[in-house]
């Protein structure tokens, strides 16, 4: 019998950012537990061919790329119903044509050692409290975040303020605001005396 792997399949989901969509795939895109975040000006040469060949749409100005799922932004010249059957089609013959990487395989090397020595270099300069915030936001925040298909990272805390980097279809989107304030800053709240506000930053 011959060996040989599923097939992709992809869906698309909403999310609460009006410009971006979310396409699920039943199988890992993204198995480092790392995501990647490609803008339209970073187009050529980036880390994901897949994003490169997306960019080839002329209305898509972000791609974001994790776990099992490819977050689109678009501009706002188009429609999601004009285009989003065309998109999942798309991704579904990229991912299921051989030899296609999603990350592509140098960067993947690349990015380890650069993770470890960022790794190292951040947990030196976040102090305790700090990794105290990182793991609630990892623990509490993160899974709600990446199932609306964007990411959360800790930036820094400075005298109550807790600064987070939004990316996906968390960035530029208008719910955010209220998730950032009623949500996230809320819990930290609750969990973290200490902390006084919470802020987004661009990534």
């Amino acid at each position: 019998m011959e060996d040989s792997k599923t097939p992709y399949t992809i869906y698309a989901e909403s999310t609460p950012n009006p410009n971006t969509m979310k396409f699920v795939a039943n199988r890992w895109l993204v198995t480092n537990d790392k995501s990647y975040e490609i803008l339209a000006h970073e187009r050529v040469g980036g880390p994901s061919l897949l994003a490169e060949k997306l960019f080839n749409f002329p209305f898509i100005n972000g791609v974001f790329i994790a776990g099992n799922f490819v977050t689109v932004t678009k501009s706002d010249v188009i429609e999601w119903t004009d285009v989003v059957m065309e998109l999942r089609e798309f991704i579904t013959g990229y991912l299921n044509t051989d030899g296609m990487e999603v990350i592509r395989e140098e960067f993947l090397n690349v990015e380890e050692k650069e993770e470890e020595i960022e790794l190292e270099k951040n947990t030196k300069d976040f102090t305790d409290f700090e990794k105290r915030i990182s793991e609630i936001l990892d623990e509490y925040i993160k899974p709600a975040v990446e199932s609306d298909g964007g990411a959360i990272e800790l930036d820094s805390f400075d005298d109550g303020v807790v600064k987070v980097v939004l990316k996906g279809s968390c960035s530029g989107c208008p719910s955010s605001t209220a998730t950032l304030k009623g949500g996230i800053e809320s819990l930290l709240k609750n969990m973290l005396p200490e902390v006084k506000e919470v802020e987004a930053i661009n990534g």
